[in-house]
């Protein structure tokens, strides 16, 4: 029988219990952690020191930047010395610190991706009106509303955490305090809880994610109508081709963390399952047949209008870090 005293603080299991695996993780994680600091600082630095990158574009990008430090400075750290010296005590006001934080800065990412792709429907499709419709103050609103929408969200489901009760188990098979962990931990009805995530995350993830998508098509539309050279339809791809890249490899890891949740149903599900497999499998492969459909149209452009073997090296050299971050 489950001790129903209430819990002061839980038991992060971490990735792995593999001593072996651990320390491997250990360095792997700990050197991309320092990398990422790394390459976000330079890109925060030069967007504040360079005049010439004082623009809406890189306005965006730095705080893209600055949001992904601290996303990752939450978690990471605590997963690290997890890895170094196994299970870690986490109390419940730093669990819930974590959930808040964590929940906070993913939703502002995917606001503030949907804010980017816009700049670059009015970039690309309204070039002579693009200083006038995105002026300083714009930039700042969009900025702020993504920060406080994401913000927002991460405090409903906080507060309504904070007002479960957890007695028993207080084993998280996590490497962080997340929602789905602490609701399969709760001694209270948690139906409540689970109607917000469903409804708020899949508001948080669908929403901005299909402005990206009317975005893209926009854009898609506007370049294959307006633009009739070569070389002017291929600049707005090289020039959205990393973004679309960040929005997979924020989109793909998130639904397949939270649509899981349709397990601990009790009711049917077979409208739900149906709506996964769709829209899972359009947020998968929307981007990457994006991606696949660009690089073919440059393979396509080098091989029939680049005669000389360096200029044909260029490209693929060019694009050889993107790949990477594709593959990976």
């Amino acid at each position: 029988m489950l001790n129903q005293t209430a819990l002061s603080e839980f038991i992060l299991l971490g990735v792995t219990d593999i001593q072996g695996l651990q320390h491997f993780f250990f360095v792997c994680f700990l050197l991309l952690y320092l990398t990422s600091l790394l390459g976000y600082g330079a890109i925060v630095t030069m967007v504040i020191a360079e005049p010439r990158l004082h623009t809406p574009m890189y306005f965006f990008l730095g705080n893209l930047s600055c949001l992904d430090i601290v996303f990752s400075t939450g978690t990471v750290p605590k997963m690290l010395t997890g890895l170094l010296f196994g299970h870690q005590p986490i109390s419940f006001g730093g669990c819930l610190a974590q959930l808040l934080f964590f929940h906070f800065l993913g939703s502002t990412e995917a606001v503030l991706l949907a804010t980017m792709a816009y700049d670059y429907y009015v970039a690309i499709c309204s070039t002579l009106h693009y200083t006038l419709v995105m002026r300083l103050r714009t930039c700042l609103l969009l900025a702020a509303a993504s920060w406080s929408i994401g913000f927002v969200h991460a405090m409903i489901h906080s507060v309504m955490t904070s007002q479960l009760t957890f007695c028993g188990h207080n084993h998280i098979h996590h490497f962080f305090c997340d929602i789905k962990p602490l609701l399969n931990l709760a001694c209270s009805s948690t139906s409540f809880n689970m109607t917000l995530l469903n409804v708020l995350t899949t508001s948080v993830v669908l929403g901005p994610f299909a402005l990206i998508v009317l975005s893209y098509l926009y854009i898609i539309c506007f370049i294959f109508h307006k633009v009739h050279s070569q070389e002017g339809r291929w600049k707005p791809f090289s020039t959205c081709a990393s973004h679309l890249t960040v929005v997979a490899l924020l989109y793909i890891p998130v639904l397949f963390n939270y649509t899981p949740l349709l397990n601990m149903a009790c009711s049917g599900t077979s409208l739900n399952r149906t709506l996964l497999n769709v829209i899972t499998t359009s947020v998968v492969l929307g981007p990457f047949t994006l991606m696949v459909l660009s690089y073919l149209y440059i393979i396509c452009f080098i091989f029939h209008k680049v005669r000389s073997q360096t200029g044909r090296w260029k490209p693929f050299s060019t694009c050889a870090c993107h790949l990477t971050v594709v593959a990976l």
